[in-house]
């Protein structure tokens, strides 16, 4: 399994090298995002992108934002850039995980692991294979979602998990912590903004997709739910 790191400091990007190897994945190495984006397009099988948002060239948002026009690939983003502005941005452009520098490496691989888990098998429980929530289809199987027109509403691993997580429990509220478990697949070790960015992307990419369907209630200062039809 091949894992993507993108950093312009190759210290840390050999030091990733190094515990990508220890963990049994084949480690692949680009020094800007324009390498980056070329590498992803021309290597096959890459199951994950590690990447830092300051870098010569192209910027790492700009390196999510032309990755997210046809791909899905768990994104893991690793920056010096500590305020929550900085994570919510990454985080709403498309990345899926967000570790700030100095980092313990031991905890990049953690996160690593968790996103590939979680994009090779979102759903594990025995859950309907298809569950109909207003005018949306969601299929366990295909992790596809679609209106009733037939419209894909594009999503990524973790904002499907999220979806179906609610949509296979109607009426019962989710803590962000109990959500972040879940979807994760790990103990809750980040702020509950995590997860409110992703729920937000979410309902916005429904609401584009239903002309403004209210799928994901919030029940302030509780979690999150979706109520059965």
């Amino acid at each position: 399994m091949k894992i993507l790191v993108v950093d312009d400091d190759k210290e840390i990007a050999q030091l990733l090298e190094i515990y990508i190897k220890n963990e049994g994945y084949e480690p692949l190495t680009a020094y800007n995002g324009k390498e980056a984006l070329t590498k992803l397009h021309t290597t096959p099988d890459i199951a994950l992108m590690i990447l830092d948002i300051m870098m010569p060239e192209m910027s790492g948002i700009e390196v999510i934002k032309e990755v997210r026009k046809d791909s899905q690939i768990p994104i893991l983003i690793l920056s010096a850039k500590t305020g929550d502005m900085d994570k919510i941005q990454g985080l709403i452009t498309g990345a899926d995980d967000y570790v700030t520098k100095p980092f313990n490496p031991l905890e990049v691989m953690a996160r690593v692991k968790s996103l590939l888990r979680r994009s090779q098998d979102q759903v594990t429980d025995d859950s309907p294979d298809i569950l109909d929530i207003g005018t949306l289809t969601i299929n366990k199987d295909s992790h596809e979602v679609k209106t009733i027109t037939g419209k894909t509403v594009s999503l990524t691993a973790l904002e499907f998990g999220i979806l179906y997580l609610l949509a296979s429990h109607p009426n019962r509220v989710f803590s962000a912590d109990e959500i972040f478990e879940r979807v994760w697949r790990q103990e809750s070790i980040v702020s509950a903004k995590t997860v409110m960015v992703h729920v937000s992307h979410l309902r916005d990419k429904i609401e584009e997709a239903t002309n403004g369907e209210k799928v994901i209630q919030t029940v302030w200062g509780v979690g999150y739910k979706i109520e059965s039809h």
